[in-house]
Parts: C-alpha cells; sequence; structure tokens
C-alpha cells in the first residue's frame, strides 16, 4: 500500500478528551482539553497543552493547580461546550449544569459528574509556540466508587469514556488484548 507524505502536523490519534477544572469551588472554570497525557511513572505526573489566550491558562499559570476530569458519553455534550465558550465571558459551571466539588489536595474544583478526577499541581510551564505546556505531579486521584471491582481493581471500561480523533468524539470501544498478552504464555491443559 502506498503513502502519500503531508507536512508535520498534529495527527497522532485517537487522543483523551478530558475537562480541565481550575479556579476555586466558589468561582469554578473548565475547559475542554485533548492535548494530555502522563508522561511518568514515579513521581506520578502529566501534561496539558494550553493556548496563552485561553481564560484557563491565567487561571492555571496564578494558582499553579488544576483537576483533570476524566469525560464520559454521558459528559461528552458539556465537554464539547466547554471548549466553545470561554470561561471569561460564561460561567460554565451554571451554564451547562456542571457540579463544582472540593478536591483533597488542592483548591481547583473538582467536576462531580466526571467519574475519575486527577488533582495536580503545576511544576513547570513550558512555552511551545502556540500552545504552553503545563507539565504537573499528580497529587490525588479520585474513582467513582461504582468502578472499583473484586479485589479493589479499578473497572475503567464501565466509565463509557471518550476520547477524540481529528474533530470527532468517541466511546471507547470493545477490547482487544492486554498488556503482555503477546507474549504470555498458553496456560497447559492439565489431565486428571
Amino acid at each position: 500500500m502506498s503513502k502519500i507524505v503531508w507536512k508535520p502536523g498534529t495527527l497522532l490519534s485517537p487522543v483523551p478528551v478530558v475537562l480541565v477544572s481550575s479556579g476555586a469551588v466558589d468561582s469554578p472554570n473548565a475547559v475542554t482539553v485533548a492535548w494530555t497525557g502522563i508522561v511518568n511513572t514515579n513521581p506520578s505526573m502529566l501534561y496539558i497543552s494550553l493556548r496563552p489566550e485561553r481564560h484557563s491558562h491565567k487561571i492555571i499559570s496564578e494558582s499553579g493547580e488544576f483537576v483533570v476530569n476524566l469525560v464520559t458519553r454521558d459528559l461528552v455534550r458539556k465537554t464539547d461546550s466547554c471548549g466553545v465558550y470561554t470561561g471569561a465571558k460564561v460561567n460554565k459551571f451554571k451554564k451547562f449544569n456542571l457540579t463544582p466539588e472540593k478536591a483533597s489536595q488542592v483548591s481547583s474544583p473538582m467536576i462531580k459528574e466526571s467519574p475519575v478526577n486527577i488533582e495536580c499541581k503545576v511544576e513547570k510551564i513550558i512555552p511551545l509556540g502556540t500552545h504552553d505546556m503545563f507539565l504537573a505531579r499528580i497529587v490525588a486521584v479520585n474513582v467513582e466508587e461504582s468502578l472499583i471491582g473484586e479485589g479493589g481493581k479499578l473497572e475503567l471500561k464501565k466509565a463509557k469514556l471518550i476520547a477524540y480523533s481529528h474533530g470527532d468524539y468517541l466511546e471507547l470501544g470493545k477490547k482487544v488484548g492486554s498488556f503482555g498478552y503477546s507474549v504470555k504464555k498458553k496456560k497447559q491443559n492439565r489431565v486428571k
């Protein structure tokens, strides 16, 4: 199969789509972010990238904190709306019926409707061009009890999480493998 060479672009896909909350519980803000990911295990760290002109950029730069809220199928419309409107003119929590909830380690609010909230403290802001990358330490993870299965195992598939791919929101689907399954030894049938 032949391929066509394109100029460099942002075609890594799919990517997570999250709602990033900032501010305070009594004056919350939320922004949709698709440029986010894990960057380190120990200490646990992630990043988000924001344009400097975004209202959330100023809030997070000043406070040094934010919460990454995972997005479900039920939140996708509100998530899209939070990316279209600016928090400088609209209280997105009120307009889109989102509930600010007190976090355990940061002053930024969590979004109650999200099943997983990741509390973060900014370690470094790296200007990259069109966006600034906020490199942050994860200080707490809050998980809805309904996602905890037998033996305390996290069952994220129950959350019906959403990904973003080239302008479209997609619900994560069918499992096609597990980490290490390609090299795992097959169980031998025992004869009794």
